[in-house]
């Protein structure tokens, strides 16, 4: 077989990832909050692009009407106008524009002009606001008095001299103050805490036991236990049924009653009072001084009820960031670039901007494109409530709209909807399908999750319902659902066993 050089022309297809097309992937999944941060950023980096700051969102383009007030200039000002270009400050010119007295208009004046020394006002400047109480401290602000908040490290270390004067223990304990958690709990390994710190397992034990007398109290704690039991001794009230009661707090958890008495050798009465000191103490002392900021949910559109009986799907235009690109600012500077590099740049950078102002504008259509699809599939739910959710995946609103799967799984990622049920992310309208025991309509698992809840919230003390029970409810209104299904949606609801539940209710009885 001869081997040689030949030339052929071939034809493909293939689908390349551009910078511009990442880009808009990008943003359509991210967050109003990291929208507006990956928005900044552009804006920093990027010289042509402008921050919106008009209310309209017009921008630049937006041209106020001018009024006759604006057109006057100051030759056309009235001949008796005080208030001209040439501004005499002297105190007989001022009287004189004033057709009064200087001491009639300025009482504390007196009359009399004093020359303002530069170097005297700018240390009057630096004096501290007055505390004075009369109506000319109007611009007193008290939020410049107000402490900022201190951390729960903070808080401690600043105690530490008043339980430990050892020079070597306020090191350890400077090393254990930083092993706490936010809840105020001392999660080590002594022998591994001891060996590493270079001390004995009981010294590093008499430094524990001292800083457990801080401020508050149940810090330092190696567990819930140790917790409430120092809140107890703090209170006095750690005698021995308190302690066999505090000792054996899992069969609280469990609602062991019966037990509970038997250990603690107290009557009903007794137990009683003793389970309602428990409740008044604090399990996590350390979380009054976690000072983290919580996000609030800003919705991405807002869906309100039509005129005509249907719903109406608009975006939150107030959570889009408004930016704009200067062409004329491009036009001015490209004509002054000195080289080609420079040029390519202020090119590369308004294209680049171009794309950013074309990708916020069909991320914000998508999104209003998806929603109004969810809305129309799930009018049932926004009329008569949860109950009434359909099952839904992603490929019915990406058919219905046209769209691949993954755009609509971007899209209902972090995006949320308010609707006058509430707020709800995207994807909480996205739910399994349960088979109908009567070959009907299939249902929703969030709606079955939704009809376990309330059929355990409506049980007879008397008569708790088992998982079996609640079963066979369900498959008597149509549901088709298993015993192991019931159970895992109990569980994602937080909601305890039937043997856990009679418990409870029996001891609220």
């Amino acid at each position: 077989m001869a081997i040689g050089p030949k030339l052929e022309f071939r034809q493909s297809q293939q689908l390349v990832m551009t910078p511009q097309l990442m880009q808009a992937i990008k943003l359509l999944q991210l967050s109003n909050v990291d929208l507006i941060a990956h928005v900044n950023s552009e804006l920093e980096s990027n010289p042509f692009l402008e921050q919106d700051d008009s209310p309209d969102g017009a921008g630049e383009s937006s041209n106020s009407e001018s009024t006759p007030e604006a057109d006057s200039s100051p030759a056309e000002m009235q001949e008796g106008d005080w208030l001209n270009n040439e501004l005499e400050t002297t105190p007989e010119a001022i009287s004189s524009n004033l057709d009064s007295e200087l001491s009639n208009v300025f009482p504390d004046d007196n009359g009399e002009h004093q020359a303002v020394d530069p170097v005297q006002q700018k240390a009057d400047n630096w004096q501290a606001p007055s505390h004075s109480t009369s109506s000319g401290a109007s611009d007193y602000n008290l939020e410049a008095f107000v402490a900022a908040e201190i951390s729960l490290s903070e808080h401690l270390q600043e105690q530490l001299g008043f339980v430990l004067t050892n020079p070597a223990d306020v090191l350890v304990a400077h090393q254990l103050i930083d092993c706490i958690d936010e809840n105020g709990y001392l999660r080590i390994d002594g022998a591994e805490m001891s060996e590493r710190l270079g001390v004995s397992e009981r010294d590093l034990e008499r430094v524990i036991l001292a800083l457990q007398a801080l401020d508050p109290v149940g810090v330092f704690a190696r567990d819930l236990s140790e917790c409430l039991k120092l809140q107890l001794k703090e209170k006095d009230r750690y005698d021995p049924a308190m302690q066999a009661l505090v000792e054996n707090i899992e069969l609280l958890a469990l609602h062991d009653l019966v037990k509970l008495k038997r250990i603690c050798k107290v009557d009903d009465e007794d137990l009683k009072d003793m389970i309602l000191e428990i409740k008044e103490l604090n399990p996590k002392p350390g979380a009054a001084f976690n000072t983290e900021i919580t996000q609030p949910i800003v919705p991405d559109a807002f869906v309100r009820p039509a005129s005509d009986g249907g719903w109406t799907v608009e975006l939150n235009t107030e959570s889009l960031p408004k930016v704009l690109v200067s062409q004329s600012y491009y036009s001015e500077i490209s004509q002054g670039s000195r080289n080609d590099k420079e040029l390519a740049y202020f090119t590369d950078s308004l294209q680049t901007a171009n794309w950013l102002l074309k990708s916020l504008d069909q991320r914000a259509r998508t999104i209003l494109k998806v929603s109004s699809e969810i809305v129309r599939q799930q009018d049932g739910f926004l009329t008569y409530g949860v109950q009434h959710l359909r099952p839904m995946n992603l490929r019915v609103v990406a058919d219905a709209i046209g769209m691949h799967e993954s755009t609509v799984s971007r899209v209902t990622s972090n995006k949320y909807i308010a609707t006058p049920r509430g707020i709800f992310e995207l994807k909480y309208f996205f739910s399994a399908a349960i088979a109908s025991s009567e070959g009907g309509e299939s249902h929703s698992a969030e709606s079955v999750r939704y009809r376990v809840k309330q059929l355990i919230d409506a049980e007879d003390p008397k008569k708790i319902l088992s998982d079996d029970a609640l079963v066979k409810i369900l498959k008597d209104d149509g549901v088709d659902i298993a015993r192991r299904t019931v159970a895992k949606y109990r569980e994602a609801l937080k909601i305890p066993s039937s043997v856990q539940r009679r418990r409870e209710k029996k001891s609220l009885t």
